[in-house]
């Protein structure tokens, strides 16, 4: 069944709380009896359910379960090819998918989605089910149901796709880690699980469930609004840096060095400069090596390096005599 063929209604019905679909709950049969509760989210956030998807799910609470007898008899006649019971069967386990589908969420796709793409691992479930085998269909269904739900997260909310079996061992992670989440709430404490609780709790190394846990992070836009100090009015493209961007400070600072390097190099002679300058590739310069400043300049390798180290002091002395260490220039 489609979200999108349920007419909308009024907006000025209260949402609907999807507490009421678990697996366990009965249908209410007035719209008067829902309570006014907002959809509750993984992350802590609350969003309120559109009104389309508020008319699907008041739609599919109106329809009673079937009892074991009935959802047998359907079964039958579903598998057998007629195509009222197969309706039947998809009309009647409508909510058995809402019930499965709200605990994927916060995972990056919305309710909706998620619905539609359990109703298909429903429709998929019935061509599969073999009543006569003594299991109830609700058993049988709910794999392929998830089956169906985490395939489309896999696909969907994801920037980068994972391996399917990268898929089954991060939701098996993730659903110890909500049962552990569950337990510590039950007994007063602290909701926030860690990974080596996680790890112990299955009987897995700390680090491959650290690596699946970083695989259930979403991205994050730039442009996600930031609020710091309550100010607000920012996002998280104005908190990056830019690395192109020259830094007022660093500019000055390093033109203030060129100056005093301009200075030293000065009380150098020519055969002095001309060394630093081929060994440092100053001013715009390749850095050259002993033997090639050798046979430029006619002279030993040994004696090119003494007038380089003579240089080096003499240029150290006069930085020093205006603060600036020579770490700072070479």
């Amino acid at each position: 069944m489609s979200l999108h063929r349920v007419a909308s209604t009024s907006p000025t019905r209260p949402p609907i709380d999807l507490a009421e679909f678990d697996a366990d709950a009965k249908p209410a049969p007035d719209d008067d009896d829902v309570q006014a509760l907002r959809l509750p989210i993984t992350n802590g956030a609350d969003v309120e359910l559109g009104n389309a998807l508020q008319a699907y799910l008041r739609d599919i609470r109106r329809t009673p379960l079937l009892t074991p007898q009935q959802e047998y008899d359907t079964a039958v006649r579903a598998r057998a090819g007629e195509f009222a019971a197969r309706q039947a069967m998809i009309q009647h386990n409508l909510r058995l998918v809402v019930s499965i589908a709200k605990n994927y969420l916060g995972r990056g796709l919305p309710m909706s989605d998620l619905i539609e793409e359990g109703n298909l691992g429903l429709m998929h479930a019935i061509g599969k089910f073999e009543p006569e085998r003594g299991f109830r269909f609700s058993t049988y269904a709910s794999w392929w149901i998830r089956q169906s739900i985490e395939r489309a997260l896999m696909h969907q909310a994801r920037l980068v796709r994972l391996p399917v079996h990268i898929v089954r061992e991060l939701n098996q992670v993730l659903k110890a880690r909500r049962a552990l989440e569950a337990l510590a709430s039950q007994n007063g404490g602290e909701a926030q699980v860690r990974a080596d609780e996680v790890a112990a709790a299955l009987g897995r190394p700390l680090s491959e469930v650290s690596e699946l846990l970083a695989y259930a992070e979403l991205p994050s836009s730039l442009d996600s609004p930031v609020d710091r100090n309550g100010e607000g009015g920012e996002s998280m493209m104005d908190l990056v840096a830019d690395e192109q961007a020259v830094d007022p400070m660093g500019l000055r600072l390093s033109h203030e060095l060129e100056e005093l390097l301009a200075h030293g190099l000065a009380a150098l002679n020519d055969r002095e400069r001309e060394v630093l300058a081929g060994r440092y590739g100053l001013a715009d310069r390749e850095p050259e090596t002993l033997d090639v400043l050798a046979i430029r300049l006619g002279l030993t390798r040994e004696r090119i390096r003494q007038i380089q180290i003579e240089a080096l002091n003499k240029l150290k002395r006069n930085m020093m005599r205006h603060g600036i260490s020579r770490d700072a220039i070479f």
